[in-house]
């Protein structure tokens, strides 16, 4: 079996941050998607699409994203259903996102936005830190690279049997 969504769209508005009553982060926001085909004479359509976040990508979405931002999204499809107001069985569909990512358009200070938070396992509590930058005067001066090319092939011995392997 396959589900796999994959989705780059618009919030259509804020994403707002929520917990559950275990204290879990989660974040539903929605995203217009334009469609790829457009009959001649008319305006490109947009799909709508639910997405569901999880912990720190729940987070990470409510602390860098807003409404209008471009935003690339990886996940699952998932159904649920449930009852509305006037009592009538409907069901919902959404994506629950297991990677978001910036899509590179120039951030506020210029630069570009190539951010990823990986999905972390279920029982994780913490998202791996990023490791810090070593200083170009704490770096290792590279030596002159070792080239193999040269040597006489009277340099290395002859193994005729496999058990005379010495490893």
């Amino acid at each position: 079996m396959l589900n796999v969504a994959v989705l780059m769209g618009r919030l259509v508005a804020d994403p707002e941050l929520r917990h559950t009553p275990n204290g879990i982060s989660t974040c539903t926001f929605r995203i217009a998607v334009d469609r790829s085909y457009v009959r001649s004479g008319e305006e490109r359509k947009a799909d709508f699409i639910d997405i569901v976040a999880w912990r720190q990508t729940a987070e990470f979405v409510c602390k860098y994203f807003k409404k209008g931002n471009l935003i690339a999204v990886d996940g699952s499809i998932q159904t649920r259903n449930y009852e509305d107001k006037q009592g009538n069985k409907r069901t919902a569909f959404e994506v629950v996102a297991n990677n978001v990512n910036f899509t590179g358009e120039r951030s506020a200070n210029g630069g570009q936005s190539s951010y990823t938070v990986p999905s972390p396992p279920a029982q994780a509590s913490h998202a791996p830190a990023a490791p810090e930058p070593v200083p170009a005067a704490q770096r290792p001066v590279q030596s002159e690279p070792v080239s193999y090319a040269v040597g006489d092939a009277d340099q290395f011995a002859v193994i005729t049997d496999a058990t005379d392997i010495p490893f």
